[in-house]
């Protein structure tokens, strides 16, 4: 019988605590962006610049992450994956210029890329195996390490810790939870029979119109998670502290949402969860655009959460079950995805230097909307239900 099956929580626990490093990780960066830009000294369009090299790095790499994990297996892969985007933490606020922190910021986005297929990859099959829906739940535990992270960035914000110290000793803590952490992960392995994918495998067309689901989301995510701080700091006037808590505000609400929405998607189906999903954000992306005080943009930036929580976990989830090999079409619908990620942060940034970041987030709203008439995609596999897994955990095999 696989380990999986004998142990279930224990590989539960394992994959949700792997999502949460990786949700720290993006979350101690998130609370720095406004500090990075003060010290070099950046306009709207320069950030801009600077933060779609992120995602960049993750479209350019996760095509790669499929043959990756096949090759050596989902636990190695997570394990290595996972601790090189850990150390590339400690690289955006070293940056002394904004080409090096382009530079940064495009190995950043590399590792955090085909980290994020391995995970979920290895989420998929834990999912199959166990018979129900846990996707959204370990996205959940991705924006509980962001929000805990975050809650320790504004501190240090508030207390005024030199960010380079406080990166490369929470980069330190990372390495060391994950090595702890992935020693107990199910080893999944490809079988004999399967084929491997490319070395650089381009989405297939069943990831198209999923990843157009998750576009939409990953596009206001990424435009909360990057220029709330800012927002709030140029549009409503807000102090430093305040202007770090609104991703903590964003990311709170995420971090309820996708841990109750296992259960709200077993109810409601895929597609109606992420219709509602739609309407939700688009009412927190309308109070984003018309506030002219904090006390109004933070609930906003709240509602987003709420809104796009559980839409990226259902495409990861309908990637997996599309056929064929899974970390291939995780690979496949990631990229397709992300690509929002690698468009967001350069169009919020050149909108708000042509007209200002209240139209750039009339933008977000406008996709946050497209979600209720796109979500049929997810029509394309179900949210959760028993499956024979694609691959064994290599430990069944010995």
């Amino acid at each position: 019988m696989p380990e999986i099956m004998k142990d279930p929580r224990r590989a539960r626990v394992a994959i949700a605590l792997v999502f949460a490093v990786h949700g720290a990780v993006a979350g101690t960066f998130a609370t720095r962006i406004p500090w990075i830009r003060q010290h070099l000294d950046l306009s709207p369009g320069q950030l801009g610049l600077a933060l779609v090299m992120p995602a960049l790095g993750s479209s350019l790499a996760m095509p790669l992450a499929g043959r990756f994990v096949h090759r050596y297996g989902g636990r190695a892969a997570v394990r290595v994956l996972i601790t090189l985007w850990c150390l590339a933490l400690t690289l955006p606020v070293l940056a002394p210029s904004l080409v090096a922190l382009c530079l940064a910021l495009l190995v950043f986005g590399a590792t955090a890329g085909t980290a994020d297929v391995a995970m979920n990859a290895q989420g998929v099959e834990i999912e199959r195996l166990l018979g129900r829906s846990i996707m959204s739940g370990l996205h959940g535990m991705w924006s509980a390490g962001g929000l805990v992270a975050s809650a320790f960035g504004v501190l240090a914000v508030h207390q005024e810790f030199d960010p380079r110290l406080q990166l490369a000793v929470t980069s330190l803590v990372l390495v060391l939870a994950t090595q702890l952490i992935a020693s107990r992960l199910p080893d999944f392995r490809a079988g004999a029979e399967e084929e491997a994918p490319p070395r650089f495998a381009l989405p297939p067309r069943s990831a198209l119109a999923i990843g157009l689901v998750g576009f939409c989301a990953v596009f206001a995510e990424g435009a909360s998670m990057d220029w709330s701080g800012v927002y709030l700091k140029d549009v409503t006037g807000a102090s430093a502290g305040v202007a770090a808590a609104a991703y903590t505000a964003f990311a709170l609400t995420m971090t309820v949402s996708r841990l109750a929405g296992d259960a709200v998607i077993s109810r409601l189906g895929p597609v109606p969860a992420a219709r509602i999903s739609g309407v939700i954000a688009t009412v927190g992306g309308v109070l984003v655009i018309i506030a002219d005080t904090p006390y109004l943009a933070i609930p906003g930036f709240a509602l987003i959460g709420i809104g796009i929580a559980v839409v990226v976990p259902l495409a990861f989830a309908a990637a997996g079950r599309t056929g064929g090999n899974p970390s291939q079409a995780i690979a496949g619908v990631a990229t397709v995805t992300y690509t929002s990620g690698l468009v967001a942060p350069a169009i919020i940034g050149v909108v708000a230097q042509a007209t200002s970041l209240t139209v750039s987030f009339a933008l977000v709203t406008a996709l946050t909307a497209a979600l209720v008439l796109s979500a049929g995609a997810l029509r394309q596999a179900p949210a959760a239900g028993p499956a024979e897994p694609a691959a064994v955990p290599a430990d069944a095999k010995r």
